[in-house]
């Protein structure tokens, strides 16, 4: 993991990290990470805390596959969140370091 990013709002981030390549929903296309995780490493991390709400704190990734595919994905940051999820993303921040 290179470094992390201060945006105002998940969606500047969201916008800053398409304006670098990062186009791919992970979201919406994450079996390709959870069939092959060796294969991505998380390169970008922003984490957004609500001002009053703790449901609104997210954790946005940038993550590159190692055929250079760059795309998204937008965790929600709280007890919650989906442990299956959770648990593949770290591994991948832990292989990134």
């Amino acid at each position: 993991m290179t470094r992390m990013y201060h945006y105002a709002t998940v969606s500047k981030a969201l916008d800053q990290l398409n304006e670098k390549g990062f186009t791919c929903d992970f979201n919406l296309n994450f079996d390709a990470i959870k069939k092959n995780p060796e294969k991505f490493e998380i390169v970008h991390v922003y984490r957004y805390e609500g001002a009053s709400d703790p449901g609104d704190e997210a954790v946005v990734y940038g993550i590159k596959s190692n055929s250079g595919k760059k795309g998204v994905y937008v965790a929600g940051f709280s007890a919650d969140s989906d442990s299956e999820t959770s648990q593949i993303l770290l591994d991948l921040s832990i292989k990134g370091r």
